[in-house]
């Protein structure tokens, strides 16, 4: 029988600690009332109203591993029948060991194997597309666990760094099963490297190994340097959802609802009406919860099945795009 990965559960996790605009404002206005003002536009323009931190004591796998659970718990499937753990994150634990193997271990997913995506916002869709292309060639991998997990607040100076706003902490994850019906349809990637120097954490890697000098100028937290054009992603995202459409033969109007990155709604108007579907095709989470940076397509993709926008038999897109940059659309059929 053909082998197609299916979505049998979603979950997710959103720590406690919430850290309103208002909040964030008065920690920037004790630099300048023009560093609060900008919090006001930010939120105007992003549609980002809070965002939650995990305590301080927490990892990136700590957020990573409760998710796991809320999905198993959904899927019905035990930590030891997981065979692969996919953790998308681009603030992991550490740079080596993978992140994944420390979910793995934290969850109790004792004959798993696994490893880690660091694509940013696009890490849910590639991993799922990864999943599911392992599940089609490997008749040993009954059950997949893929995760988004994201605490980048931790990494950032979120008391003195304007940008810092859009950093929410919390994971989502999805377990895929196996069908003889699809499942997993199709997949469209793309980068552009030539934004790697536009936003990121520059010092702690083998460019610059991290320093007393390079820990005290700042350059061990995430940085945006250069804004990236508002084009990547208005032309990236439809020109992603396209494409995978192409690749599994289906008509734009055939989507019943689309997940993006969810750092702006109004960009995710701007690319519907592009795309020439209503905006209520895509559910957005900015304004409970924040960005959330690799989570953010898997929880808002949770939450909209347990809101009961995405059900049995539709046809449901996630496109994503982060920091490098990174895009990616995958197209799945809900079981």
């Amino acid at each position: 029988m053909t082998r197609y990965a299916t979505i049998i559960g979603t979950g997710r996790y959103i720590p406690e600690n919430e850290i309103t605009n208002a909040i964030f404002a008065e920690w920037m206005g004790e630099h300048s009332q023009k560093l609060a003002e900008v919090v006001g536009k930010f939120e105007n323009s992003s549609g980002i109203r809070t965002r939650f931190y995990a305590p301080d004591d927490w990892a990136t796998s700590d957020l990573a591993a409760e998710a796991a659970k809320d999905a198993m718990a959904d899927a019905g499937v035990k930590p030891e029948e997981i065979d692969l753990v996919i953790v998308g994150t681009d603030s992991p634990d550490y740079i080596t060991p993978a992140t994944s193997v420390v979910v793995q271990h934290k969850i109790g997913a004792i004959n798993a194997g696994t490893w880690d995506v660091g694509c940013a916002c696009a890490s849910f869709p590639t991993a799922l597309a990864q999943a599911a292309g392992m599940m089609a060639v490997n008749a040993n991998l009954k059950y997949v666990l893929v995760i988004g997990a994201y605490m980048m607040h931790k990494l950032a100076d979120v008391k003195n760094d304007v940008t810092a706003f859009f950093y929410g902490d919390g994971a989502g994850a999805a377990v895929l099963g196996v069908s003889d019906k699809p499942g997993y349809i199709s997949t469209s990637i793309k980068a552009d490297g030539s934004y790697h120097k536009h936003w990121g954490i520059y010092s702690g890697g083998t460019y610059e190994p991290a320093t007393v000098e390079s820990v005290e100028a700042g350059r061990t937290k995430v940085k945006l340097v250069t804004p990236f054009p508002p084009t990547v992603n208005h032309e990236g995202w439809p020109a992603r959802v396209r494409e995978c459409a192409a690749n599994g033969g289906f008509d734009i109007q055939d989507i019943d609802h689309i997940i993006f990155t969810q750092v702006n709604v109004k960009s995710i108007g701007i690319v519907m009406e592009d795309l020439g579907l209503p905006v209520e095709k895509a559910h957005y989470v900015m304004d409970k919860w924040g960005y959330m940076g690799s989570a953010c397509l898997p929880v808002a993709f949770d939450d909209a099945i347990k809101l009961g926008k995405i059900k049995s038999g539709m046809r449901v897109v996630f496109c994503g795009s982060g920091v490098g940059y990174n895009q990616a659309a995958t197209a799945f059929i809900m079981p």
